[in-house]
């Protein structure tokens, strides 16, 4: 039997073979990771789904594969149960394609790279795989036919998200050729000006430019700038920094940060949101996980801590620590990059005030700190030196109104202006 690439979790469908962890004749335990895969944002590897002998190795280092594509062959083990899938004949076209939005893989940089994901448009064999009556009805009214469709789930069943992702994949194909003549797309020789030099886009790199620019198209942001007045909450730190190294952590702005970022979304719950397009909904999260926006050598990285509003700055601060230098390290797990409800990036420790971070999608805003700097400002008739932070709220107009956003940021401001000591 065949070993294929599980579901990858949120916002990924394939990943690059980083490395091979067994060789053929070895015999591998259920659970036992079998290759490295890189994700765009993090090298994880990959657990076996049976115990078996390995009798061939399909992959190779480097190689693209998606989800569903095997990765080695084993003996001795046992295929996972798969639902019966019932026969059906393709209804005819009924409607044009919707042009729905989800929290979507990135999609490849070139077309080239592309081939392993494309849609296949050569006439279908065989029955068609499994899938619930609500996602066959679906199917029927768009005029696709399910055989088309790669599905994600146990034994190759086809859920919604299956669905959208084809549509999608239909989109990007039928974006490429417009894209490759529009002006300034055309390739120019920068060699014939003077020397250059050449370096391949690195994986990660590939995703950031894709998720970006996706994220800039598809939502209609406005960007909100205060200032909080951090002279207090400065002192705060100071005050207890040598006790919180005593204890393994270490108290920045970003540990305040958090709590106060967790505070304020659970007043005005809109900005921990996520706007689902194709169901028409607004997917109200009772949960606060947080990510944090991590500056590598690779490139941006995002982590998510969980549960901030339940956690203590102590607490914030140690796991704020571990999982930053995992981050750099690139050893962060699939599933620390994963289920973020708001994020929050500190531009503060390189320099800089204010900036537009852009939204990390399928989140709904994000919020950008600068470096906190002296400047004068006037308290009751009298103008006084006073650390001043620079904060930017990102968000989606789709979802929140101006006034909200200004309300959300003065909550901020009043959480750093504010600071209780009793959250340490």
């Amino acid at each position: 039997m065949d070993l294929k690439l599980p579901p990858l979790g949120e916002g990924a469908d394939s990943g690059n073979v980083v490395s091979i962890l067994v060789k053929e004749g070895d015999t591998v335990a259920k659970g036992q990771g079998i290759i490295e895969l890189e994700t765009g944002k993090a090298v994880a590897p990959v657990p076996a789904s049976a115990a078996g002998k390995v009798t061939k190795i399909i992959v190779s280092v480097g190689e693209k594969i998606s989800v569903g594509q095997p990765i080695l062959s084993i003996e001795g083990g046992a295929a996972p149960a798969s639902a019966p899938a019932p026969a059906a004949k393709p209804a005819p076209a009924k409607a044009p394609v919707p042009q729905p939005r989800r929290p979507a893989p990135a999609a490849p940089a070139t077309a080239e790279e592309a081939e392993p994901a494309a849609v296949e448009e050569e006439a279908p064999t065989g029955p068609e795989p499994a899938a619930a009556p609500s996602i066959r009805r679906i199917a029927r009214e768009l005029g696709i036919d399910l055989r088309k469709v790669r599905g994600s789930e146990s034994g190759g069943r086809i859920i919604i998200g299956d669905l959208r992702a084809y549509i999608e994949r239909l989109q990007q194909q039928a974006a490429r050729p417009a894209a490759a003549g529009k002006p300034g797309q055309e390739r120019v020789d920068f060699a014939k000006w003077g020397p250059i030099a050449k370096r391949p886009l690195t994986p990660l790199r590939k995703v950031i430019a894709e998720r970006m620019a996706q994220s800039w198209s598809a939502v209609p942001r406005v960007t909100q700038f205060d200032d909080a007045d951090i002279t207090a909450l400065n002192d705060l730190r100071k005050k207890h920094a040598e006790e919180y190294e005593k204890q393994g952590a270490r108290l920045t702005l970003t540990s305040f940060a958090l709590k106060i970022v967790a505070e304020a979304l659970k007043k005005h719950p809109v900005f921990n949101t996520s706007l689902d397009e194709a169901a028409g909904e607004l997917i109200w999260k009772e949960y606060f996980h947080i990510g944090l926006a991590v500056d590598t050598e690779q490139g941006l990285i995002v982590p998510v801590l969980r549960d901030v509003d339940k956690k203590n700055v102590m607490a914030l601060s140690k796991e704020l620590n571990e999982l930053a230098a995992k981050t750099r390290d690139r050893k962060v797990s699939m599933d620390e990059l994963q289920g973020g409800s708001f994020t929050i990036t500190n531009q503060g420790g390189i320099g800089g005030g204010h900036f537009t971070p852009i939204i990390n999608r399928p989140e709904v805003a994000i919020l950008g700190m600068g470096r906190g700097s002296l400047k004068p400002v006037v308290r009751e008739g009298k103008i006084e030196p006073r650390l001043m932070l620079p904060l930017t709220l990102a968000y989606d107009h789709r979802v929140i109104d101006g006034g909200t956003a200004v309300r959300f940021m003065l909550e901020l401001v009043k959480g750093f202006e504010t600071f209780d000591e009793k959250q340490l």
